[in-house]
């Protein structure tokens, strides 16, 4: 039925006795043929009804369940099967004192019996639904959720239909839950208006996915403890009046996935909403992710200098969209020092685009000594054959050296080996990022690069002995 801990339990001292209960327990959990009324191995079928000395021995684990997930325990396997525990458990939950119910690709038959696995105690609900399903049979359920978990801390609800009868249940749910209990809220569907209102002004939510339509009336939020943002909207319409005059006191990641083709000027119009509620001292993780084709202006981002990952999505599909070359490499890295992960475009493509040169990557190291991991558009042939700028030698003044950076991980993706470069190529990138262990390629060349890279690593290592 799955464990009573955690996926990956910490390192524990177990008295004997204690050890073997829970080692019982978990081979329980994976073999139910420990229970003779089941048709072990398939779990389609019962046999019989159980007696009850067996469904008491069964309960006796059953209380002793924490969390159920179902790559951990898959969920009964048949209308049959649920309908006979749903029969033995009509006085209490099949698991009284489960804390956390992560259930994956519900399909419509199993959402009756989803209340079996939910008590008082449930704080952790995440439920993903098939596709398909009757919005009056999803909403069902949703709507009963603060009833059956009325201390919900956790509600994750994925793949909603997007239909009135969603939203209004899952607004309704919303409106029912503890408003100081409720502290991650991550629901892929809209909402009403009376449910934003109350929802931006929770005391204690730390986390927050929500979908924003176009033309959404929304309030000025008043989220001081809130610390990660995602949205899902149409457009730049709607959500920057979420911004306004906002209380974010603790903000440190927001993420947008729009799904509109034309975004316009999407990060000036995220820079001035922001700017307005002093989201750039505390900024630290900026993600916009579409599957179209854009030319972001980078340079509204300037402001945000506590940056450490900056992640900007789009896709290459009809000519490459990339636009960054060494003045916007050169201008964010100046601007954000402490830059970890910098993901700019889709992955490099074989198209001819501007791209970053020698010059901006060893701008990148110098100005940013934490970054460990790269995925830019740039030009390989200036590798190839790097000039003798003045940037290659490392920097006396108050940036980091050069030779400082932590790089350990490159995109090149489809970018085309020039024949016969491969050495100079591994020597120039080791210049640049001597901790360069990992090179992510699609065209075989690279991985001659990146055998050079790591056999110029050894050798360093050994002579330095």
């Amino acid at each position: 039925m799955g464990d009573t801990g955690s996926t990956t339990p910490t390192p524990q001292v177990f008295s004997g006795r204690r050890l073997e209960r829970r080692r019982m327990h978990c081979e329980c959990a994976k073999n139910m043929g420990f229970f003779p009324f089941l048709n072990h191995p398939i779990r389609k079928s019962f046999k019989r009804l159980p007696t009850t000395t067996e469904w008491a021995h069964f309960q006796q684990y059953a209380r002793r369940m924490r969390k159920l997930r179902e790559e951990d325990a898959p969920s009964p396997s048949s209308p049959e099967v649920a309908s006979v525990m749903q029969l033995c458990t009509i006085s209490e939950p099949l698991l009284p004192n489960l804390k956390d119910l992560c259930l994956q690709g519900i399909g419509g038959w199993f959402i009756p019996f989803i209340p079996l696995f939910l008590s008082p105690r449930t704080t952790s609900i995440v439920l993903s639904f098939g596709s398909g399903l009757p919005g009056a049979m999803v909403a069902s359920i949703v709507a009963s959720l603060p009833t059956l978990c009325p201390g919900l801390e956790t509600i994750t609800l994925y793949t909603l239909s997007r239909n009135p009868m969603v939203t209004a249940a899952v607004s309704r749910m919303l409106l029912a839950t503890h408003r100081n209990a409720l502290q991650q809220l991550r629901v892929d569907c809209p909402l009403t208006e009376e449910a934003s209102e109350m929802l931006y002004k929770l005391p204690n939510l730390r986390s927050l996915s929500v979908v924003i339509e176009r033309g959404a009336s929304l309030p000025s939020a008043s989220l001081p403890n809130l610390t990660h943002l995602e949205i899902v909207c149409d457009n730049e319409d709607g959500w920057p009046q979420l911004f306004h005059r906002a209380t974010f006191g603790k903000l440190e990641s927001v993420a947008f996935y729009p799904q509109s083709e034309q975004l316009g000027d999407f990060l000036g119009t995220f820079e001035r909403a922001a700017l307005s509620s002093s989201v750039q001292n505390t900024l630290s993780t900026f993600c916009l992710d579409t599957s179209y084709s854009w030319n972001p202006n980078y340079s509204s981002l300037l402001p945000f200098t506590q940056m450490v990952d900056l992640v900007i999505e789009s896709s290459c599909d009809g000519g490459c969209s990339s636009v960054v070359d060494d003045d916007i490499i050169i201008s964010l890295s100046r601007a954000m020092p402490k830059l970890k992960y910098l993901y700019l475009g889709d992955s490099p493509c074989r198209q001819i685009a501007p791209g970053v040169t020698v010059k901006g990557l060893v701008a990148l190291a110098r100005h940013c000594p934490n970054l460990s991991t790269l995925r830019v558009h740039f030009q390989v042939t200036s590798l190839s054959d790097p000039p003798a700028i003045p940037e290659m030698v490392p920097n006396p003044g108050p940036a980091a050296s050069w030779i400082d950076c932590a790089l350990e991980v490159l995109y090149v993706w489809e970018k085309p080996m020039p024949e016969g470069s491969e050495l100079v190529i591994a020597l120039t990138l080791l210049r640049i990022f001597p901790r360069l262990d990992s090179i992510v390629y699609f065209d075989e060349g690279w991985e001659e690069v990146e055998d050079a890279i790591k056999r110029s690593k050894r050798i360093i290592d050994c002579s330095s002995d």
